[in-house]
């Protein structure tokens, strides 16, 4: 993220003097990354936001392979994930690495009034697929819905509400920034023109609330595999103003504009993210190919150098039998995959398409956890036998 935005109240100049009504000071903190070289943002606090008063032992959050096999093609029911009332709990990791970690989420609610999350470790991008609700965090809030991802810098401590208890979430969490794609963005950071979403379609936080409160807040605290919780004496959003190039942004997966051809689209076309080892792609409903001897599904690929993760959202999928939303691919590197025995002929003639799905093609292998083997098709592996 390198847009600049403000909210609330801040000084004229940096590192100066800033003074609440009673006179005493606001107390300022740099939100960096990589040290002082990257973005960053100030915020300026009612108290201090060092003020500890108790803090227990942590505990094990890491995911846990199920397996050794990293190739074999792999199909997850995601709509399988049992609701849960916590929202921390209900993230369950479904694939890993050290780059990123896919999870899925069905939550019945957010935090409450007093708890809050910070993940210290990754960049966190929330894909909404089902649900509406707000997200609350030092910056401001972002109300979001159907088909929104939410993406919410590392260190950022944030509360999430939901307006119902039928929620579905696919969460990628990111050991390296989550930025947009190079080719996208001018040297001087704009989007470009042909890239397929621009600064008009990223939504900022808004109604930055100032809580000037002491007691007892509970932030739960994600770092290097362990959940430390870990109390304040003050409301974490106390913040009575901020700028900078940093803080967590919503775009909508609604508003990728697909680029087409005469002939079938490599998947680069469809990126929408990137990070260290991996990317995240939007497949969106679009025109096909336009020649008119045009084979509208893809081809076989070989995964040589990636895995590749689909998470199915909407929409018919010329290329695969029996998609049910919420369902999970991984086709790993190493052996090929291509459309299913049909596909080719039938996709033949077609103009457009109405799916909906998010992509991760990641540049190491992806482990699978012990929690996937539960809602693992076991049968996806010999879907290519006629």
């Amino acid at each position: 993220m390198a847009h600049y935005h403000k909210l609330g109240q801040i000084p004229h100049k940096r590192h100066t003097q800033f003074r609440k009504p009673d006179g005493g000071l606001y107390s300022e903190q740099l939100f960096s990354t990589e040290g002082f070289s990257s973005n960053s943002s100030l915020l300026y606090h009612v108290y201090p936001p060092t003020m500890i008063v108790k803090t227990e032992e942590p505990y094990d959050v890491s995911p846990k392979a199920g397996t050794d096999n990293i190739l074999k093609h792999r199909s997850y029911q995601g709509f399988k994930v049992q609701p849960e009332a916590d929202f921390i709990k209900s993230k369950k990791c479904v694939l890993f690495n050290n780059d990123v970690h896919l999870s899925l989420a069905a939550p019945t609610k957010g935090l409450t009034e007093n708890i809050f999350y910070k993940n210290a470790d990754s960049d966190e991008v929330l894909f909404i697929h089902e649900g509406t609700g707000t997200l609350k965090t030092q910056y401001g809030n972002l109300t979001f819905g159907y088909g929104d991802y939410l993406v919410i810098p590392r260190g950022t401590i944030y509360q999430i509400q939901f307006d119902t208890e039928q929620n579905r979430l696919f969460i990628v969490d990111s050991f390296s920034p989550v930025t947009y794609p190079k080719r996208y963005v001018s040297k001087y950071g704009q989007l470009l023109e042909h890239s397929p979403y621009c600064e008009r379609d990223i939504r900022q936080p808004e109604n930055l609330e100032t809580h000037d409160e002491k007691g007892e807040f509970l932030i739960m605290v994600r770092k290097k595999g362990l959940m430390y919780p870990i109390w304040y004496g003050t409301h974490p959003f106390d913040v009575i103003g901020w700028d900078g190039c940093e803080y967590p942004y919503a775009l909508s997966i609604h508003d990728f504009e697909p680029i087409t051809g005469r002939v079938h689209q490599p998947p680069p076309v469809h990126q929408t993210f990137d990070a260290h080892n991996f990317v995240i792609c939007s497949f969106v409903p679009r025109l096909y190919d336009y020649h008119p001897q045009s084979i509208p599904a893809p081809y076989n690929h070989s995964n040589i150098d990636s895995d590749e993760v689909l998470y199915y959202v909407d929409g018919e999928f010329m290329s695969r039998k029996h998609v049910e939303r919420g369902m999970i691919t991984l086709h790993p590197g190493g052996i090929p995959h291509g459309p299913h025995p049909g596909a080719v002929e039938k996709s033949i003639g077609k103009t457009e398409t109405a799916e909906l799905a998010v992509m991760v093609d990641t540049f190491h292998p992806l482990m699978m956890t012990d929690y996937a083997k539960g809602i693992e098709d076991e049968n996806y592996i010999m879907s290519w036998a006629e």
